[in-house]
């Protein structure tokens, strides 16, 4: 990946511990952390205003919110995201299940190939 544009990246994860890890992981594929945010406020905020290849959508955002109002926004601006989620599939919604779903704990492999098959912006493919 060294010679492939960096992948920005903004990560919804409401728990510390997991966060910092998604972070690392895609430090190591060579991502840039566009933002994190914990809270649906947080991630609709930096939905609209940050400019991102992609998005990693934690479902559960804890004391009964999700990110499925984040992913209404990354859809209207086009931008691609997957879901993390300790529920597997069976855990999206119908209407949102056109998203890829990596499931908690991730899968080191799965969540690497998820990623690469995202382009950056400007690469051919990239919305």
């Amino acid at each position: 990946m060294a010679d492939e544009p960096h992948r920005r990246v903004l990560v919804v994860e409401d728990e510390p511990m997991v966060a910092m890890l998604i972070e690392d992981m895609l430090v190591d594929l060579g991502c840039i952390i566009a933002g994190v945010a914990t809270t649906v406020g947080e991630a609709m905020e930096m939905a609209s205003s940050l400019q991102v290849d992609f998005a990693l959508l934690d479902i559960d955002l804890g004391e009964g919110a999700t990110s499925f109002e984040v992913a209404v926004a990354l859809g209207a601006r086009r931008t691609p995201f997957a879901w993390l989620t300790g529920f597997g599939p069976r855990g999206v919604p119908p209407g949102y299940a056109m998203a890829p779903v990596l499931d908690k704990p991730i899968n080191p492999t799965l969540f690497a190939e998820v990623i690469r098959a995202w382009p950056a912006r400007g690469q051919a493919g990239a919305g």
